[in-house]
């Protein structure tokens, strides 16, 4: 089964059109996403370090996470949306693109190991509940999976 007649009708779509049409919208909107994707990758990578014990040691790790946590959310939720009028705004050329392919298939692994394992880790206050050595690995997966999910974005534009 194709996913083409998804991706043209995408493509056809009014805001799509308009996107493609105005000026300003497409940089307006990469530039929120950019930005969210900063914010992202910055909170994230803040927790993963205090994870490897790398930073802020004296800060509970439950307690970093607890306050960045609304930030992580707010900036994947505003990262999601200005990402589909993105992709709206050139669904046919992303059919084809192998970097938007890989970007994808990691954006889902990272999404889903952000608010399964990541969260499971950054919960357990003390080695009962999650070893020292397992919440290492969890930081060093996380780190690898959004730079994937980084280096796919890139590659979208060059591939």
């Amino acid at each position: 089964m194709s996913l083409f007649p998804f991706f043209e009708w995408c493509d056809n779509t009014a805001i799509s059109a308009w996107i493609r049409d105005t000026t300003w919208s497409f940089p307006v909107i990469e530039t929120f996403h950019i930005l969210a994707l900063t914010l992202l990758y910055g909170t994230i990578l803040i927790v993963d370090l205090r994870l490897l014990g790398m930073g802020m040691r004296r800060q509970p790790t439950r307690f970093l996470a607890g306050e960045l946590r609304s930030w992580m959310n707010a900036s994947l939720a505003v990262i999601l949306v200005t990402g589909a009028l993105l992709f709206l705004s050139e669904a046919i050329r992303c059919y084809g693109n192998d970097g938007f392919r890989f970007k994808m298939v990691f954006l889902f692994f990272a999404v889903t190991f952000h608010f399964t394992a990541f969260r499971r880790a950054t919960a357990a206050d003390d080695e009962s509940r999650m070893s020292l050595g397992m919440k290492k690995v969890v930081a060093l997966v996380s780190m690898t999976l959004w730079l994937a999910v980084g280096v796919g974005g890139r590659a979208i534009a060059f591939v």
